[in-house]
C-alpha cells in the first residue's frame, strides 16, 4: 500500500481495491485481476479480488465509519479494524485450522486483506438450504476450547492476560451489544424490528419484570467480567464451513468478557435451526451436545496441562469453572434467542419462512425458549437437561 502513498481514511472501490492488492505484492505485477464487492452484513465492505490467471484470490475487508445497517445516522470508528485484525491473529495462532491467514493490515485505511473463503459457504446459510456440515460442532467446540483458556489468566497468566484486556478495549462494539441484546428488545426502542402479529408476545416480553432482572444480571456480567478474549458475535452467519472444514470470521466485535457468552452465541445460532428444521432436528440436538462435550473435553485437557496457576490445577475448581460457563451460556443464549426475533437485527432461519403462520409460530417458540434459558438457567445445570428444556419448548 506504501506504494499508492494513502495519506487518508475513504471508502475503497473495486478499483482501489485491485491497486491496494497488487501494491502489496499478493499478486504478480501483470496479475489479471477481477473485484466484486461482496459484503452483505451491517458495518463493512468486502471486496473479493481474483486472479483470473490461476484462479486465485483474496479478500479484502475494509471497516466504514458507520453502521451499513442504519447509514451514516449511525456513526462508527474504523479503529474497529485494528481490534478485528488483531483477533484474528490472536486466534489464528491459537486454533490456526479455524481461523482464515491474515496477509497485511493498514490501520489508516481500515483494511484487512486475508485468505479467501470462497471455496466455503456461510454456515447460516448451508444450514437453510439443506446443509448439516457434520464435523462443525467438534470444530467450534475445540475453537471455543483453546480460545477460551489461552486467552484466561489461566492460559495466559495474570500479567499477559492484563496486557491483552488494554489491547482489546472496543467500546463502541461493546455498546452495540449492550444495546441490541441486553437493553432494547426489553422495552419499546426504535430500533427494535418485528412482525405485528408479534406484538402481543413482544408487549407481554416488556411488562416481565423478573426476565428484565434476569436480563440486567446477564448484561452486569458481560460488562463487568473480563475473563477471556471473545469473539463478541460468534453466530452461524460468522462461520464459513464445508463437509470438513470450519472457519470463524469476523471478530470485529472481540474484547475481554465472560466465557459463556461465546459459547451461548453458538448454542442460540444452533437452536435456531433446532426450532425451524423439523426433519433436522435431533442432528442439530447433536450438534449443541458435541459443541459442548468437545469444549468441556478439551478445556479440562488444557486446565489440567498447561494450566499457569498452580493452586487452579484441582478437579473442584474447574468443576466450578465449568459451571459458571454453562449457567452464563444458557442465559446468553437466551437474550440472543429473543433478539434476533424482536431487535434490529434478525436471522434468516426465522424470517425466511415463507408461511406466514408457521414463521410467527417459530418466533413464538424462540421467544419463550429465549424466556425460558434466561430464568431458568441456573436450574439447567446440565447438559441433559438442556436439551430436556429444548425439547420440551420445541
Amino acid at each position: 500500500m506504501s506504494q499508492l502513498k494513502q495519506t487518508y481514511y475513504e471508502p475503497l472501490t473495486e478499483d482501489a481495491a485491485i491497486r491496494l492488492a497488487l501494491g502489496i505484492n499478493i499478486f504478480t505485477e501483470n496479475a489479471a485481476l477481477t473485484c466484486r464487492e461482496i459484503g452483505d452484513g451491517n458495518l463493512n465492505l468486502v471486496f473479493h479480488i481474483i486472479n483470473e490467471q490461476d484462479g486465485k484470490g483474496v479478500i479484502i475487508k475494509q471497516a466504514l465509519p458507520y453502521a451499513k445497517v442504519v447509514g451514516e445516522s449511525w456513526p462508527l470508528t474504523v479503529k474497529r479494524a485494528k481490534i478485528e485484525a488483531d483477533a484474528l491473529r490472536t486466534f489464528g495462532q491459537l486454533v490456526p485450522d479455524y481461523v482464515p491467514k491474515v496477509y497485511f493490515t493498514d490501520d489508516l485505511l481500515a483494511v484487512t486483506v486475508m485468505e479467501d473463503l470462497s471455496h466455503l459457504i456461510i454456515a447460516r446459510t448451508g444450514f437453510i438450504t439443506g446443509e448439516t456440515y457434520p464435523l462443525l460442532s467438534k470444530h467450534l467446540g475445540e475453537y471455543l476450547a483453546k480460545t477460551i483458556f489461552y486467552t484466561s489468566d489461566y492460559g495466559l497468566g495474570p500479567s499477559e492476560k492484563k496486557a491483552q484486556v488494554q489491547k482489546f478495549i472496543n467500546p463502541e462494539l461493546c455498546k452495540i451489544t449492550e444495546d441490541l441484546i441486553f437493553t432494547d428488545p426489553y422495552f419499546d426502542a426504535d430500533t427494535n424490528e418485528f412482525e405485528d402479529g408479534l406484538h402481543t408476545d413482544v408487549e407481554a416480553l416488556w411488562d416481565d419484570d423478573e426476565l428484565k432482572f434476569h436480563v440486567n444480571v446477564l448484561k452486569r456480567s458481560f460488562l463487568t467480567e473480563a475473563e477471556v478474549l471473545l469473539h463478541g458475535d460468534l453466530h452461524t452467519g460468522s462461520v464459513f464451513a464445508a463437509n470438513s472444514d470450519t472457519k470463524v470470521i469476523d471478530p470485529e466485535f472481540a474484547f475481554y468478557g465472560p466465557a459463556g457468552f461465546d459459547i451461548g452465541q453458538v448454542f442460540a445460532n444452533l437452536l435456531f435451526e433446532v426450532i425451524v428444521n423439523v426433519p433436522n432436528r435431533g442432528l442439530f440436538i447433536h450438534h449443541i451436545e458435541t459443541v459442548w462435550n468437545v469444549f468441556k473435553e478439551e478445556f479440562t485437557r488444557l486446565w489440567n496441562t498447561e494450566n499457569k496457576e498452580v493452586l487452579a490445577k484441582t478437579d473442584i475448581f474447574l468443576s466450578y469453572n465449568l459451571s459458571k460457563f454453562f449457567e452464563d451460556a444458557i442465559g446468553f443464549a437466551g437474550c440472543e434467542l429473543i433478539r434476533r426475533t424482536v431487535g434490529l437485527a434478525h436471522v434468516a432461519d426465522l424470517d425466511t419462512i415463507e408461511d406466514e403462520q408457521t414463521r410467527l409460530a417459530a418466533k413464538r417458540t424462540t421467544l419463550e425458549l429465549g424466556k425460558i434459558l434466561i430464568k431458568q438457567r441456573k436450574e439447567i445445570f446440565t447438559l441433559d437437561a438442556f436439551i430436556a428444556k429444548v425439547k420440551k419448548v420445541v
